[in-house]
């Protein structure tokens, strides 16, 4: 059983996976300490006049942070979720596509081309004529 495991946590896709995932936490902080550092407080000058909260609207009394809509931190989330996925994108698919390229893996590839089965519509090979069930003979109606 331990066996099984081990090669299991052994196999190369698992180990790059894991150190994907490490530096992409770690990567995550920095973002995080940008878009809270940088982000916030230029989105938070677009609109001065919100007694400090930001950009977003009041609903309730003056100054409530719970009656605020809170655009600017919305706004932070969706920067901070594009740089993120862009810097995994760059620092980590790409190498990664590149260094399996060079190993003979075809990774992260565009999906082959398709087309439909003219007998029931459903999503075939572009080389097929027909979908596996259509091609296999069908069994004789019950009189």
């Amino acid at each position: 059983m331990f066996k099984g495991f081990k090669n299991f946590l052994m196999r190369d896709d698992v180990i790059t996976v894991a150190i994907g995932l490490v530096v992409a936490l770690a990567f995550s902080n920095l973002v995080k300490a940008f878009t809270d550092s940088v982000i916030n407080p230029l989105v938070a000058a677009a609109q001065p006049d919100t007694a400090g909260l930001g950009l977003g609207y009041q609903l309730g009394a003056e100054g409530n942070e719970a009656t605020f809509v809170d655009l600017g931190a919305f706004i932070s989330a969706i920067i901070y979720f594009i740089v993120f996925m862009a810097t995994i994108y760059f620092f980590i698919v790409l190498p990664y596509k590149h260094i399996q390229k060079r190993r003979g893996k075809a990774v992260f590839g565009d999906a082959p081309p398709t087309k439909t089965c003219p007998e029931c519509a459903s999503e075939i090979a572009a080389e097929a004529t027909k979908c596996k069930f259509c091609a296999s003979p069908q069994p004789a109606a019950a009189a």
